[in-house]
């Protein structure tokens, strides 16, 4: 029953499969506005949940635009490419960020996150 407004990043995270497609299953995290941070508001619907994200160290590629799964897939790609095999990090997943609203038609932020093991 408390509205908070919009929060950025809108962070999904992206369970790769094989072929570097994303697996059906994903999480969209929203950050807690710091007002809240001591005391969030409970949710209302048990299929919302409060998860404390601790301090990570991540490798980052920010783009522009309207990102769409294809462009996430593709930039984590880029990433991953960069990276080359001496990086450690979770290959399991990683986080797909958007900073804008959608009626933010020029100069959207977008970035891949992959987490340091």
């Amino acid at each position: 029953g408390v509205g908070m407004g919009m929060t950025a990043p809108v962070s999904i995270t992206a369970f790769p499969a094989e072929d570097g497609s994303l697996q059906q299953k994903v999480k969209v995290s929203l950050r807690i506005p710091n007002q809240f941070q001591a005391n969030p508001p409970c949710p209302s619907d048990e299929s919302v949940k409060i998860e404390e994200r601790h301090g990570m160290t991540i490798y980052s590629t920010q783009f522009g635009g309207y990102a769409k799964e294809v462009d996430y897939v593709n930039y984590a790609a880029k990433l991953k490419s960069a990276l080359g095999s001496e990086a450690a990090y979770r290959k399991d997943f990683y986080l797909c960020n958007g900073y804008d609203p959608p009626m933010k038609p020029y100069g959207r932020r977008n970035e891949v996150w992959f987490v340091k093991e």
